[in-house]
């Protein structure tokens, strides 16, 4: 894949995080630096395996990115602050500590990488991705997931602003010649290209489907989702739920809760 990134997981797998969240390490072979992206859950054991992994690259933590601000990617932000007295930077002031702010065209150089910051809201409002030229990948948080697809997290979530930011993948996938995408839970990705068009069909055939229900009658979020979603297990109706509301939003839809 390159050898600038490498991974190291979170022990919170789950429904909605699958294997568990992961945090990339970003480090030229030889460089006493190193960009961490996303540290997770405040969990000691997994930011001691972090700080062990950069310690083993003969590194330090120079700067910690965040992808965006839920909880399974950025609790750990202050803590890991205080344990590396490196800065956190983020989109959104709520989880900076020490550090700049991140937006869409920003350029990170250190541990002897490169990163261009790419705005990719939609799963959230402050989504950002992480261009690596050099490596020919894109860190992409849970704009894209190693498996599976992502949540629009509504009312914070968009789907229209979560369909131009696929679209604009899309083309960065060719423009930039993408090898892999690195994601924020699952494993890495190749053909990149392809992968985004079949997460924009994958869109494109929910709102069909939503449509659908709605036009047979169902009246709620809920009763959109138990139509839509039938196939899908349980556990993962209340993100779903978010997503439904993001589409209803997106189609204009108006439903009692």
């Amino acid at each position: 894949m390159g050898e600038d990134a490498f991974c190291v997981l979170a022990g919170n797998p789950g429904p909605m995080t699958l294997d568990g969240t992961n945090t990339w390490i970003l480090s030229a072979p030889g460089s006493t630096e190193a960009v961490v992206v996303d540290p997770g859950p405040d969990d000691d054991r997994h930011l001691q395996a972090v700080l062990d992994a950069v310690a083993g690259r003969g590194a330090r933590v120079a700067q910690t990115l965040l992808t965006h601000g839920h909880a399974d990617h950025a609790e750990a932000g202050r803590h890991f602050a205080e344990l590396t007295g490196a800065p956190v930077r983020a989109l959104d002031p709520a989880h900076r500590y020490g550090g700049e702010g991140l937006t869409g065209g920003d350029v990170v150089e250190a541990g002897g990488v490169r990163l261009e910051v790419v705005a990719t809201p939609g799963h959230t409002a402050d989504s950002l991705s992480f261009l690596l030229p050099g490596s020919r990948a894109l860190l992409t948080g849970d704009t894209v997931l190693g498996r599976g697809t992502t949540v629009v997290a509504h009312p914070d979530g968009r789907l229209d602003a979560y369909l131009d930011s696929l679209e604009r993948l899309g083309e960065l996938s060719g423009s930039a010649h993408l090898r892999y995408l690195l994601p924020g839970h699952g494993p890495v990705l190749e053909q990149p290209g392809l992968v985004v068009d079949g997460y924009l069909a994958h869109r494109r055939q929910r709102l069909d489907q939503v449509r659908a229900a709605v036009g047979a009658g169902a009246r709620t979020p809920r009763e959109v989702v138990e139509v839509v979603y039938a196939d899908v297990d349980r556990s993962v109706w209340p993100a779903a739920e978010l997503s439904v509301r993001a589409q209803l939003t997106y189609l204009g839809v108006t439903t009692p809760d």
